[in-house]
């Protein structure tokens, strides 16, 4: 063991030596001596066999080389030895027992190293984001410093505060990618042993629990003129849960890889661009930055995943009466961006068309449908035990006549209607095992077969015509509809 932190130490002083930029040096030989010690790191740590990890102050300088983002080699190469580190030594993971197969027992334990994060956890980090992400990037984030950076992603999804060679939104976009590839990292183990054990602490100190109930002390403990004087955040950026989650369906609505300022036609015909084109910004920056909005919008997604599976294993642990008053009170995600849906209906068919995951996009969609369904007045005991109402069944029974789908179109569009049944139709096909398996598939998990389901959807559409004859099947619709015809086709 000494003999290894002897190594660890050696190692550590050689390549930090790289960085030394005593006496006078020109951009290009820092820019150099950095890339130097990047390779030194992935030749003494990656390459070998059984190489060394890193220390601490080692991968907080890479984390600085990344944030910098001084130029687009340093801060890609960055971004990738920071990701290969953390497969290769990783900070959270199951490891099988050796125990039978035939044993009660689990078949794995979490293991949780201590090593260097680029978070800053618990309490005693809530206020220092503001010093961290703006004067000394080597420092990890709080929860204030993660929703500066995604701000600052909004801000350039939306097509503003992006100046012409600035290489600082590749930078943002790599670093939030990688921290949200941290975040994965440290829940998916945490989460697979939680339903495993039921074992709620697991999931109380995980990256993303913690980050997330910071927001709940910077609320409770950063409201009034003090707290924005001290930290200078103007009252249209105060820093909120619920803001961050409305900067993430921002970025994902606006696919701000198509709303950087510029677009791969400026880059083609540069006499018919805006200001902002390959005459005024460097074309490499300009492609890179097109390729990393769509990573980024990815990440965001994988982000919204990731809470949203959070608050239903929270959810599961309150009802078993594991959490405590200490763990606090958050409103699920899922309600957040259905209230922010709700409020701009113009951001629905932009989210919807860039949210991929299928199990939540159902879940949203339904959801959002059940809050404009009258409910029935009276149930039975038989009823009230029901999950089929909650199913995707249960939603186009209430589109199955003409009175149901009246009162549903009186209280959101029929163009709303159908774009939202458009999508949870794709999204339920989805969760489908495969092309082949849908057209044999039996039930789904309210109970109607796959058949059901597209008779259920034709008729629904067929009825929506009937209640506005001047509608115009939006052409995701079509398809919709094509599809369930060529399923039932199939089992004719």
């Amino acid at each position: 063991m000494e003999n290894s932190k002897r190594n660890n130490r050696g190692i550590e002083e050689n390549t930090m030596a790289i960085l030394d930029a005593s006496g006078v040096k020109d951009a290009q030989d820092v820019d150099d001596d950095r890339l130097s010690f990047l390779e030194a790191v992935r030749a003494s740590s990656i390459v070998p066999e059984s190489g060394t990890a890193p220390t601490g102050k080692m991968l907080g300088a890479i984390f600085q080389i990344l944030k910098d983002g001084k130029s687009l080699e340093l801060t890609m190469a960055s971004y990738q030895l920071l990701n290969a580190l953390d497969k290769h030594f990783p900070r959270v993971y199951l490891s099988h027992s050796d125990k039978s197969k035939l044993s009660s027992t689990k078949q794995f334990e979490l293991v949780v190293k201590e090593a260097w994060s680029p978070f800053v956890l618990g309490s005693e980090g809530v206020y220092s984001g503001r010093e961290a992400a703006v004067k000394h990037s080597s420092e990890p984030l709080d929860s204030f410093g993660f929703h500066l950076l995604i701000q600052d992603i909004a801000q350039v999804a939306n097509g503003a505060n992006f100046q012409v060679f600035d290489t600082k939104p590749l930078g943002d976009m790599l670093a939030f990618q990688y921290l949200v590839n941290v975040l994965e990292g440290d829940f998916l183990p945490r989460n697979t042993a939680y339903r495993e054990t039921k074992n709620w602490a697991l999931l109380r100190e995980s990256m993303l629990n913690m980050i997330l109930e910071a927001f709940l002390l910077l609320i409770s403990g950063g409201k009034g003129e003090g707290f924005q004087t001290r930290y200078n955040v103007q009252g249209s950026r105060r820093i909120s849960y619920k803001s961050l989650i409305k900067d993430c369906v921002s970025i994902i609505s606006n696919r701000c890889y198509l709303h950087a300022g510029f677009s791969l036609y400026d880059l083609k015909t540069p006499e018919e661009s805006s200001a902002k084109t390959i005459h005024s910004c460097d074309a490499a920056v300009s492609i890179a930055l097109v390729e990393l909005g769509k990573g980024t919008c990815t990440a965001v997604q994988k982000l919204l995943v990731l809470i949203m599976e959070l608050d239903m294993s929270k959810k599961q642990a309150d009802m078993q009466g594991c959490t405590t008053r200490a763990d606090g009170v958050r409103t699920p995600l899922v309600e957040i961006i259905l209230d922010e849906l709700t409020y701009n209906e113009d951001l629905l068919s932009p989210f919807f068309q860039a949210f991929s995951e299928p199990k939540w996009k159902l879940e949203m969609i339904l959801q959002y449908f059940w809050k404009y369904i009258t409910k029935p007045s009276v149930r039975t005991r038989r009823s009230n035990n029901s999950s089929e109402d909650a199913t995707f069944g249960g939603v186009l029974k209430c589109f199955s006549n003409g009175t149901n789908t009246k009162s549903i179109i009186k209280k959101i569009s029929t163009e709303v209607s159908q774009l939202l049944l458009a999508h949870a139709f794709q999204a339920y096909l989805s969760l489908q095992h495969s092309v082949e398996d849908i057209a044999d598939s039996r039930e789904d998990i309210g109970g109607s077969s796959v058949v059901q389901i597209c008779e259920s959807m034709i008729s629904a559409f067929h009825n929506l015509r009937r209640m506005d004859e001047d509608v115009e099947i939006m052409p995701l619709a079509k398809e919709a509809l094509f599809t369930a015809a060529t399923i039932l086709s199939t089992k004719s």
